[in-house]
């Protein structure tokens, strides 16, 4: 039955498809069928005609033999025979006429059955390439559906995982705000037991300083009180006369008299002195300060006299490529050098001469800026690493790594406490770092990429890209004041009473700012200065009275700060760009860096 159906539908299918081609092509020659049908009812028509006009041309033709006699009959036959030929002649001309038209139709026909035979093969030819077309079309629709199907699956996963990853979020979020809650509760809590503690602390102090007070005055009253008893034997002058007045045997004119004393003299009661030194603020002296590893040089930094140097010392390679920092420590003994070969070098100053004496290694990039805490202790460096680093200065040991910012830091301060420091990035912002939590305790957002950074008691100087020096308050996290230069601040420094601020930027331009009227007081420039790199830095002479920066042609410029003018010029030894400066505290000594591997120690010497 299946088989029968089957080929029942093949036979109904083509016969309707016959029919279909039948109705279509018999419709376009339906015209040319029934003009040919009238051509032939014509042709048709001539040739009875003809065959009967023929008859009668016999017929008469026989009558006319036959009634030869009769010549009336004959002449009206004739006529009559003339009309019938004219009038057959000219159906016989219509007729031709109108068989030339039709055939005339018939090739024209003809034509358009080649035309649309033509336009019929042109239409099944791209009819194939339709389906063709469809077939490929069919195929990528269902790889597409396909796709969008694997799509609306990966869709819904992800939409899944995201709706898990938001609820876990919001419980996160919600956990955060606990803990900061928590956290800030502990806070409040810790800070308020500390200033109990503090207050009792206190308190404590101020009971055993008027304790002590008390107990001095009591011994200062008893000590005024008692007579000082005076051995024969102890190590004193006595008068003849008032010996002979003591014992009665001794002339008015002996002379002065020593004896040695027998036993060593006794110190002072530990408690009376100690109490004298806690009144005045005062401590007795030990060895500490040597021994200890936090002072490792004594603080013998402190400026006699300011020496323009006219002579290189000692030239020497610093490094292994570029070198970008340079610093004396506070007791001058010690120059530190930073370069891009990832090491802080330190170099002992001895006659004249900068001798190795050991490197600071841990950084992982170049060393950008270079800072001794105020004792000398530690050396703070800022790296292109994203961090910065302290490392103790006798025993070379790294301390702290800083990390946070996200742009290479290109400066970083102690503070004046040593237990804060302050860095700048190329990230545009200003990091507060406590080195007692190693935490960083605020970050500032600048706007700008920081070059370089100095540090009052409790404000910060930052120089930036974008032409400004700004000042920071560090306990309100603002900025106080913004003073705009006329190119790049490349490099920030103090006098030695912090009053004023020197500056050097990309415009080729050395400045001093009044912090006391945040105004620009003095500029000082050169034929020949020009600043050759972003972090350029220039540097006061300890006493304030001269000014140092190196230029893009490897020439040292000194400016007097009476007189701001140049002083001196110092362009023999260098062969490439300065890019730092650092006069020693002692004001003896000045070092200079350049962006080859060379350091020049110089002194008028």
């Amino acid at each position: 039955m299946a088989e029968r159906r089957g080929e029942c539908s093949w036979k109904r299918h083509i016969s309707e498809q016959l029919k279909v081609r039948d109705r279509v092509q018999r419709q376009a020659f339906e015209e040319i069928v029934l003009q040919y049908n009238r051509l032939l009812e014509k042709s048709d028509l001539q040739t009875v005609l003809s065959e009967r006009y023929q008859t009668d041309k016999y017929d008469v033709q026989r009558g006319h033999e036959a009634s030869s006699g009769t010549d009336g009959r004959s002449d009206v036959l004739q006529q009559e025979m003339s009309q019938m030929r004219i009038k057959h002649q000219e159906e016989l001309t219509e007729l031709h006429k109108k068989r030339g038209e039709l055939a005339q139709n018939v090739i024209e026909l003809n034509n358009q059955i080649q035309q649309k035979d033509k336009e019929i093969q042109s239409n099944e030819a791209k009819m194939v390439e339709y389906q063709q077309q469809i077939t490929t079309l069919e195929g990528d629709c269902r790889e597409l559906r396909s796709c969008l199907q694997d799509l609306e699956r990966a869709n819904q996963t992800l939409k899944d995982e995201y709706d898990a990853l938001q609820i876990t979020f919001s419980a996160l979020e919600e956990k955060l705000r606990k803990t900061t809650d928590d956290n800030q509760e502990l806070v409040s809590r810790w800070m308020a037991e500390k200033a109990q503690e503090a207050n009792k602390l206190n308190a404590e102090n101020e009971k055993d300083t008027r304790r002590r007070q008390a107990k001095l005055q009591k011994e200062l009253a008893d000590a005024a009180k008692e007579p000082l008893p005076i051995e024969p034997d102890d190590d004193i002058e006595v008068l003849a006369e008032d010996v002979g007045k003591g014992a009665g045997e001794t002339s008015p004119k002996r002379p002065l008299s020593r004896t040695p004393s027998k036993r060593t003299s006794q110190p002072p009661p530990g408690g009376l002195l100690d109490s004298i030194s806690n009144i005045f603020g005062r401590r007795r002296p030990t060895n500490s300060f040597s021994s200890s590893p936090e002072h490792p040089e004594a603080p013998s930094g402190v400026c006699a006299e300011v020496r323009v140097p006219s002579t290189a010392l000692h030239v020497f390679e610093a490094h292994d490529g570029e070198v970008n920092a340079v610093r004396f420590s506070p007791g001058s003994r010690l120059l530190a050098t930073g370069g891009m070969d990832r090491k802080v070098k330190l170099w002992e100053v001895v006659a004249g001469r900068c001798e190795p004496k050991g490197a600071l290694t841990g950084s992982n990039a170049g060393i950008t800026s270079i800072e001794f805490d105020s004792a000398g202790s530690y050396l703070l460096a800022a790296s292109n690493d994203f961090a910065s680093r302290i490392w103790t200065v006798e025993d070379y040991r790294l301390r702290h790594t800083l990390t946070g910012h996200s742009g290479k830091v290109l400066s970083a301060r102690f503070l004046l406490d040593n237990a804060r420091i302050v860095s700048g990035s190329y990230d545009r912002t200003l990091k507060l770092w406590d080195l007692r939590s190693k935490v960083c305790m605020k970050t500032v957002f600048a706007g700008s990429s920081c070059n370089d950074i100095v540090c009052t008691e409790q404000c910060v100087m930052s120089g930036h890209f974008d032409k400004k020096v700004r000042f920071w308050d560090i306990r309100a996290e603002s900025i106080v004041q913004e003073l705009e230069l006329f190119g790049r601040v490349t490099s920030l420094d103090l006098n030695h009473d912090r009053t004023e601020l020197l500056t050097c930027s990309r415009d080729d331009l050395v400045k001093i700012i009044d912090l006391r009227t945040n105004a620009v007081r003095q500029t000082f420039s050169a034929p020949g200065f020009k600043c050759g790199a972003d972090w350029t830095r220039v540097t006061f002479s300890p006493d304030g009275s001269y000014v140092a920066g190196g230029s893009a042609d490897g020439a040292l410029y000194i400016w007097s700060v009476v007189t701001g003018k140049v002083d001196r010029t110092l362009d023999r030894n260098h062969n490439s760009a300065i890019n730092s400066v650092s006069w020693s505290p002692s004001g003896a000594f000045v070092a200079s860096v350049e962006k080859g591997s060379r350091a020049i120690l110089w002194s008028d010497m």
